[in-house]
């Protein structure tokens, strides 16, 4: 039972969700530039400065913040073992057939309704850009997780975007 004296730490959880991301090298631009492409067909005038924009705010989103979290600190926890087996090997080798990850990604897309989980099917079918990127990192680091939240947010960003100009 939540505590009446609890304060929700809003900005600590937007802090922390910024700052792993920027640890794997992971932007708001870079994001923006995702939706930024999901978007430009249907929106002709669209810019990448209100992408960034759009980015920022969908990132103050608590629900957005509360699955990143958690997506975050599970890759994070895996790249340095400290999982119980068999879920360290799960997600070390991000098993095809494990979904968690997608159903992390799946919460954050649909905070804008059903366009955003069609936008992220695509995105975490196609993988662009620093997507791909994470999706294919060999490098002994764990992004499991990572790769379908980032994915995810441009999803959510795309979808948020349709709604203001439908």
């Amino acid at each position: 039972m939540e505590k009446p004296t609890f304060k929700y730490p809003d900005k600590a959880a937007y802090e922390f969700v910024i700052q792993a991301l920027a640890a794997k090298g992971i932007t708001y631009h870079e994001i923006a530039h995702i939706t930024y492409n999901l978007q430009t067909k249907y929106v002709p005038n669209l810019t990448i400065k209100e992408c960034e924009m759009e980015t920022q705010e969908v990132l103050h989103k608590r629900e957005l913040l509360n699955n990143a979290m958690v997506a975050l600190e599970l890759d994070r926890l895996a790249t340095e073992g400290q999982l119980n087996e068999p879920l360290q090997s799960i997600i070390a080798s991000d098993a095809g057939v494990f979904g968690v990850d997608e159903g992390l990604a799946l919460n954050m897309a649909n905070i804008y309704g059903t366009i955003g989980v069609t936008n992220y099917g695509y995105v975490d079918k196609v993988k662009e850009g620093v997507i791909k990127k994470l999706d294919t990192d060999k490098s002994g680091v764990v992004n499991t997780f990572i790769d379908d939240l980032v994915g995810a947010i441009a999803a959510a960003v795309a979808a948020k975007i349709a709604h203001k100009y439908a």
